[in-house]
């Protein structure tokens, strides 16, 4: 993509997305069924719950429909739903991203377990919790795959992508970004974080990094070529990757936590690659801003821009979907009252 997301976006509309009473909304991933409806695959969780860190423990993926892209989206049922913490994503599911292999449906999902009983108390709920430190030491990333796009769901006995011990994705593994080749092939883009040696920092974990994984079929196995994250330089710190393919390549969005590389903390980075393994980021290129026009004329700076989701139609881009909040200040996780998945047209 030559120019940044920004000169496409159309005004938001107010009112469009997703979002449920009661419930934190994220992780927002669209596609057209055969019954011509839009459905998309969100995180929900109770706001009995914090915002952060309640997803860790309590998180599932649902399932929400409309008949245009930009929603209204109504919930339409749960589809990974807690199964106990006998199994590696008994306990949350986040992170959903659906997709079309062949004649499949194929959502990669993070998935998380612990073993304490129960559901906590609100004001048990911290990021220093052991049910916290416990749940984010088990993300891993898994697939669930159906014929349908209602289902059934057949989610597997183990996730597709682990953790491994002597690189830097050896603490959790997350946030899985697929792109699917002309052959079938799957180029997988993920987050992780290590651990750190001794002595530990507050959390005993590194920042975050990007990792790849390429796999012949959704189930694996998926293979990792390097043992070094796909950008090394310490002074950057990114999450939240989206990856599509076109005719120059390899192409990646996500969010730059500190700022440093696409101009704006928390704004919206761009990176290119040839293969989809060995990737440059765009240095002073700023792809995507929080601060969002709406269809109301006002513009608005977002709590939260996260979780960036293009919907292809024709093979252009037509929508962008973000995880957003109403928090102030660029504190949307201590200070926000909502969440939702929000929707942007994309002008060609």
């Amino acid at each position: 993509m030559k120019e940044a997301l920004t000169q496409h976006m159309q005004p938001a509309p107010v009112g469009g997305g997703f979002e449920m009473e009661g419930y934190w909304v994220w992780c927002g991933s669209v596609i057209r069924a055969e019954d011509g409806r839009y459905h998309m695959f969100a995180s929900r969780w109770p706001k009995r719950y914090p915002m952060h860190p309640g997803w860790l423990v309590a998180s599932e993926v649902v399932r929400a429909v409309s008949d245009r892209p930009e929603g209204p989206y109504r919930f339409e049922e749960v589809v990974l739903p807690a199964r106990g913490a006998q199994y590696w994503d008994g306990r949350a599911t986040h992170n959903p991203h659906i997709i079309r292999w062949k004649d499949k449906y194929v959502l990669y999902y993070m998935g998380s377990t612990h073993p304490f009983d129960g559901l906590p108390e609100e004001e048990e709920l911290t990021l220093e919790s052991y049910r916290t430190i416990v749940a984010r030491a088990n993300k891993r990333i898994g697939v669930a795959i159906a014929d349908q796009i209602t289902g059934p769901w057949k989610r597997l006995d183990k996730p597709v992508l682990d953790t491994r011990p002597d690189c830097f994705d050896n603490f959790l593994v997350s946030n899985p970004a697929p792109c699917v080749d002309e052959d079938g092939r799957i180029v997988l883009v993920y987050k992780s974080r290590s651990y750190k040696k001794p002595p530990y920092p507050k959390f005993l974990h590194g920042n975050m990094e990007f990792g790849v994984a390429v796999a012949d079929r959704p189930e694996g196995p998926y293979r990792r070529e390097m043992k070094t994250p796909l950008f090394t330089d310490p002074s950057v710190h990114f999450e939240d990757p989206f990856i599509w393919k076109d005719q120059d390549g390899y192409n990646m969005i996500a969010k730059d936590m500190y700022g440093n590389v696409c101009g704006e903390k928390y704004g919206g980075l761009f990176a290119s690659s040839k293969d989809g393994i060995h990737w440059e980021f765009r240095r002073d290129f700023l792809m995507y801003s929080r601060r969002v026009l709406w269809d109301d004329g006002v513009v608005r700076e977002m709590g939260n821009l996260e979780r960036p989701f293009i919907l292809f139609e024709d093979g252009k881009p037509a929508y962008a979907f973000f995880a957003t909040s109403d928090g102030r200040d660029g504190k949307g996780f201590a200070n926000c009252t909502k969440t939702w998945n929000m929707a942007i047209p994309l002008k060609p």
